[in-house]
């Protein structure tokens, strides 16, 4: 079985070698030149670490280069770590382990890996003690029931659902009264996809969140948004409607193995300050990695052996 860091690193691979390995190239045995910042700032562009970003990064490295009379490129690449770190900001504590029932919503719009990213979670969760069940409440789209029963079998964990096209909130609540009657402690509900604009959808979402508040004190404990890291910078827009909408707590980036667009994290943290807590690296039960902000910054500059770039 692979560890975590090589998972990351296989992970990554794909930003690595197509935006940041050209970073890294940027940033060897030269002087600092004009040039350099213009290519060094389409190169973060590239990235996807977004415009915005990326010149508030050149501004702060300009300035500490000046300060600390940088002049040559090399000496930059410790500084740009620090700073891509710096837009990470630690996550507080999960809210759970404290209450003898817990519930996650889990959102996103269709097609950003919720499900399975839903059956990744209670397979972690499972491993860690707690008993867990899934909630079936995306009933909109009709083979998501089907589709979430089979991952939660491979998981090792029951699913309640519904009928398609039943009231995702009467679905959440009698999937939360079985999980008290039968001494479940976590419920993690799988949310219909919308799109973020559809303004009747988010209310449904909303609807949800009640439903879970009326039903267990102190629900939904955690609300976790699944983005999909291939879409880049259009995954703000979503992040910042769903967080209006039901209080978004943390986020979870899927795909990250399929893109070049892994900059993006960066970008999603700087403008909305909401934590990463898990990224996907594989289709694999076990390629869903807790969110290592230091490990994440480091692997991007590796090179393909795993030495320092």
């Amino acid at each position: 079985m692979r560890s975590m860091l090589q998972a990351l690193r296989e992970g990554l691979a794909r930003t690595r070698q197509a935006a940041f390995g050209r970073i890294a190239q940027l940033l060897g045995a030269t002087e600092i030149t004009p040039a350099l910042w213009e290519e060094l700032e389409a190169a973060l562009i590239q990235a996807d670490v977004g415009v915005r970003v990326a010149q508030e990064l050149l501004d702060r490295l300009r300035e500490r280069a000046r300060r600390e009379g940088v002049t040559r490129a090399e000496d930059l690449r410790a500084m740009l770590k620090g700073e891509l770190r710096a837009l990470l900001k630690d996550p507080p504590p999960l809210n759970l382990g404290r209450d003898p029932l817990e519930v996650v919503l889990v959102v996103g719009v269709n097609g950003s890996g919720k499900t399975t990213t839903v059956a990744k979670l209670a397979h972690r969760f499972r491993q860690q003690g707690r008993r867990v069940l899934l909630a079936a409440a995306d009933t909109f789209r009709a083979a998501a029931g089907e589709q979430l029963e089979i991952w939660a079998e491979r998981a090792g964990v029951p699913c309640i659902g519904g009928q398609p096209g039943a009231d995702p909130g009467a679905v959440l609540f009698d999937a939360l009264q079985a999980a008290r009657a039968r001494g479940y402690d976590l419920v993690l509900a799988d949310t219909a996809g919308r799109l973020h604009t559809k303004y009747n959808l988010m209310q449904e979402l909303q609807k949800v969140r009640r439903v879970a508040a009326k039903a267990v004190p102190g629900a939904p404990h955690e609300v976790w948004l699944v983005l999909d890291a291939t879409t880049g910078q259009n995954a703000l827009p979503q992040a910042r409607e769903f967080h209006q909408a039901v209080g978004v707590t943390g986020l979870i980036l899927t795909k990250l193995d399929g893109t070049a667009k892994g900059g993006a994290v960066f970008a999603i943290a700087r403008e909305l300050g909401l934590p990463v807590r898990f990224i996907g690296v594989g289709e694999g039960l076990e390629d869903l990695l807790p969110f290592d902000a230091d490990a994440f910054v480091e692997e991007l500059f590796e090179d393909a052996t795993g030495s320092p770039a």
